[in-house]
């Protein structure tokens, strides 16, 4: 019997031990720091506002940069937006935060008094960059006789929450998410009363013509009906890349058998 009791204990001893495993290390935020960072900020050296930190949140003044959350850890402010970003602390006081941005130069912040500082970050209208459309509903009829045939082209541009996430680097060198929003564009396409085409055209259908590291960060600005040839009907579809030059045109044709085709 004594046998047993001690195989038994030994067990147990065992799967206990399997279970007294060190835990994973928890942050410490300096909550005290998050605090005394609350408010809003100007550059000391031009007077421009740089941010406002209310609660966990960083808002920027620019309407197409997203809030972020923040936390502060030791020496180091953390920015947790589509990338998470680190900043070395040099000074903190209830009116001056002193840190090193992405590109190594130090920035120099002041709390502002200017209570008409809060004006900047009231809600604007959406400003459209780059020719892009914005929440935009756009709609647009094209009747075209063809080989004495009519035929109707009917576009939509349908604005959508789905939001395009653009990093760059503001004037501070603080890593920011610019917001854009895409859209779904519908074509339909008639030969007098029959619909021979009908589609709700996504920024993913367009995978075989953009790369797609580049496609995530674009918008499906417009699709413009160029006209009609012996192939079908043809369009334009404008892929940009918001605050960018860059842009993709594709071409589409659609064929009087509604067979879909598209190339660069």
């Amino acid at each position: 019997m004594n046998k047993y009791l001690f195989i038994f204990f030994a067990c147990l001893l065992l799967l206990t031990g399997c279970h007294q495993k060190p835990g994973k290390a928890v942050v410490q935020e300096d909550r005290q720091a998050k605090r005394m960072l609350q408010g809003i900020w100007i550059n000391d050296d031009d007077d421009e506002i740089a941010f406002k930190a209310k609660g966990d949140t960083i808002y920027y003044p620019d309407s197409t940069s997203e809030p972020c959350y923040f936390m502060i850890v030791n020496d180091t402010l953390i920015l947790k937006g589509a990338n998470e970003t680190k900043y070395l602390i040099l000074k903190q006081a209830p009116h001056l935060f002193e840190f090193k941005n992405q590109t190594g130069d130090i920035v120099s912040l002041v709390k502002s008094s200017d209570s008409s500082d809060a004006d900047a970050f009231m809600p604007k209208s959406p400003v459209a960059m780059n020719q892009l459309n914005q929440n935009q509903l756009i709609k647009r009829d094209s009747i075209v006789i063809f080989n004495n045939q009519h035929y109707h082209s009917y576009v939509q541009v349908n604005p959508t929450t789905y939001k395009v996430f653009k990093s760059s680097l503001n004037d501070n060198g603080v890593e920011i998410d610019n917001v854009y929003y895409d859209n779904i564009i519908h074509i339909s396409l008639f030969h007098g009363d029959l619909q021979i085409f009908s589609h709700d055209f996504h920024k993913d259908d367009f995978q075989r013509q953009v790369r797609t590291d580049i496609l995530k960060q674009c918008i499906l600005s417009d699709i413009l009906f160029q006209g009609m040839d012996k192939d079908g009907a043809h369009y334009l579809a404008e892929i940009c890349l918001p605050d960018s030059p860059s842009s993709y045109e594709v071409k589409i044709i659609i064929s009087y058998q509604g067979k879909l085709k598209m190339f660069i």
